[in-house]
């Protein structure tokens, strides 16, 4: 069987690989060159050089270097509140405690909901509240920044919580027993053994949430829309509304986009390599 599979492995790859260019790689070249150009299809393409770049950080309009930073503010601190958040619903119901498998379902379920229904909800919902002391989501982009912070630890604490009761279980039950033997507290257990052992599961809960954080639209979209005047728009939505809104700035957009794919990218791989590191030395 393992000389077939060396030698017809081609065959075995082809589809993905195809899809994977299809779908993937010539598109990103194809926006890679079109973010050096002046167009508005793809047909009429006029090479530009660096001049989008240039457009795409001078552009006080939809101020995409607010964008930049209060995307980046909130990919941190989501990543923090979610993660935190997600381990300790993990920790409690891997406890034993009646109505576990209720409970884990009732976290998850957001998750399975839409980001515009989600969005349309939530804006509902603390408008409402906002309501009784004369302000809205809209009044300041923190309003809506807090709101969305609610609105993604709601939708993914559940998704994280999942991860984290999978890598506990995992926990070999010899470890806690020989540390409540040798004396350890459980809190020592969790931070000496528990942790250390959880780190697979935190590399893919942390991964999973920076990088949702920074690709984020359609809750966004739903909530605030990017008011008030463009404050409270993540980088995703600063790029669409700049691609799609505004007659002249395709050129712009796609260079918006290069730069954030490169930002994502980066963070992504420095993050894995770090989490990689803690997991080679436990």
């Amino acid at each position: 069987m393992e000389r077939y599979i060396k030698k017809y492995w081609p065959i075995f790859v082809l589809p993905t690989m195809l899809a994977f260019l299809i779908g993937f790689l010539i598109p990103f070249i194809m926006g890679l060159y079109l973010s050096f150009c002046d167009f508005t299809t793809i047909s009429d393409a006029q090479w530009v050089g660096f001049t989008n770049y240039i457009k795409a950080f001078a552009d006080t309009a939809s101020d995409f270097g607010h964008s930049l930073w209060f995307t980046a503010l909130f990919a941190l601190l989501s990543t923090i509140v979610i993660n935190f958040f997600g381990m300790l619903i993990a920790l409690l119901l891997v406890r034993g405690i009646r109505g576990t498998n209720l409970f884990r379902t009732v976290f998850f379920m957001p998750n399975l909901i839409g980001g515009i229904v989600l969005g349309w909800l939530w804006q509902v919902l603390l408008n409402g509240v906002l309501a009784k002391y004369g302000v809205t989501l809209v009044t300041n982009e923190w309003y809506g920044f807090w709101g969305l912070m609610i609105l993604m630890l709601w939708q993914q604490a559940g998704y994280m919580m999942i991860i984290y009761i999978s890598g506990l279980q995992s926990i070999p039950v010899e470890l806690t027993e020989a540390a409540a033997i040798d004396g350890a507290s459980p809190w020592q257990t969790l931070i000496r053994v528990k942790l250390p052992m959880l780190m697979p599961s935190i590399t893919i809960c942390t991964f999973l949430t920076l990088t949702n954080g920074f690709k984020l639209f359609d809750q966004n979209l739903a909530l605030t829309n990017g008011m008030p005047s463009n404050k409270s728009q993540l980088l995703a939505l600063n790029i669409f509304n700049t691609f799609y809104g505004r007659n002249g700035w395709a050129g712009a957009g796609q260079a918006k986009a290069v730069v954030f794919c490169v930002i994502v990218v980066t963070i992504a791989l420095v993050q894995l390599r770090l989490t990689h590191t803690k997991e080679v030395q436990q």
